[in-house]
């Protein structure tokens, strides 16, 4: 299979390739598009064949939910029983980096929420996506576009090196803003649970519903259990194949230990400002500063960069499983497979 790549311009050449696009949609095709998260593997949400062709093309497993996208969050009522709440996050974070997770309506197949009677649903903020949504006129299933388990994909050429080849198309709108996938929530009686955080906070969801916890399996890459209620739940997720080492170390003596250890053909991830710490040292970017912003949009890209040279290890440290860090924290340990040398005095 050929895979068609477009680069969107704003011009008026997007109104004939998002016309294309849409019409493969609808014919159960795989498309690839940019979100202010992570790029999607898009295929109408309504068609349980097209599903499987997402699951076909990422390698996924068939019990690992996915998550509809619609152009606008009213439009959740038409996939979805929805509650009080969700209206309240709507009109606060949508469109935005948000998933929340409701009970379905029988026009969502089963085998697009992995078996399960709920359905996750967000409203991408990016221009782009919401309006391949709004052409094709229908709800889109979208996981991450990369093979299962592998680093998201930030950039167009992510997800060629990933699924050229498997599918029909991929719509180029440049790096993805954030660079995590969404937080995804499931409502409660007194608030909501976090499955996966991202760059809608815990203590943003407590501004507008109160009560907010945090399921164990965020923190603990082996508490997800069987079924996963959401996706990135699975044990080790957004691995490369180089093996990364968390450090939960004070800065001194993360430098000490790697600088012992690191050898030829392994690496460092530190921001830029503490590049000069590891002369000699193969070094990767973690941005400019110690920011969780920055650390966060850089992460997946500098994974793959790690596998594009060939490394073999990657040292990080770990960061705190607390506030704007939660999302970091949540996706290194994953990609760490749950190993972490911990050179901090426990408590």
């Amino acid at each position: 299979m050929e895979t068609e790549l477009y680069t969107l311009d704003d011009t008026e050449t997007d109104d004939a390739v998002f016309a294309r696009a849409a019409a493969l949609l609808r014919a159960g095709e795989l498309v690839a598009f940019p979100t202010e998260t992570v790029y999607g593997l898009g295929a109408s949400a309504l068609d349980a064949d097209a599903a499987r062709r997402i699951y076909e093309a990422k390698g996924r497993p068939s019990d690992n939910p996915l998550i509809v996208h619609i152009a606008d969050p009213a439009e959740a009522d038409a996939v979805a029983y929805v509650p009080y709440a969700y209206r309240r996050l709507a009109a606060r974070f949508m469109p935005g980096p948000l998933t929340v997770i409701m009970p379905k309506r029988a026009c969502i197949p089963d085998g697009v929420t992995g078996g399960l009677d709920t359905v996750a649903v967000r409203c991408p903020s990016h221009p782009a996506a919401r309006r391949l949504i709004e052409t094709a006129e229908l709800p889109i299933a979208a996981p991450s576009a990369n093979r299962s388990g592998s680093p998201s994909p930030t950039t167009a050429q992510h997800v060629l090196r990933d699924l050229g080849g498997r599918i029909r198309m991929i719509l180029d709108g440049g790096p993805c803003e954030i660079g995590l996938e969404s937080t995804v929530i499931r409502l409660t009686e007194s608030g909501c649970e976090i499955l996966r955080p991202g760059a809608v906070t815990e203590r943003m969801l407590a501004d507008v519903l109160g009560e907010v916890t945090v399921a164990r399996a965020v923190t603990d890459p082996g508490a997800a259990g069987e079924h996963p209620q959401s996706p990135g739940m699975k044990y080790k997720h957004y691995a490369p194949a180089a093996q990364v080492v968390l450090i939960d170390a004070v800065p001194t003596l993360f430098t000490e230990y790697v600088r012992a250890v690191i050898r030829p053909g392994e690496a460092v991830a530190v921001p830029d400002d503490e590049a000069a710490l590891y002369d000699g040292c193969s070094v990767l970017s973690l941005g400019q500063t110690h920011s969780a912003a920055e650390a966060s949009h850089a992460l997946f890209s500098l994974l793959r960069e790690a596998d594009i040279r060939g490394y073999s290890r990657l040292y990080i440290a770990l960061p705190p499983p607390t506030g704007e860090y939660l999302a970091l924290y949540n996706r290194l340990i994953r990609a760490a497979g749950g190993r972490v040398v911990r050179l901090n005095p426990q408590p």
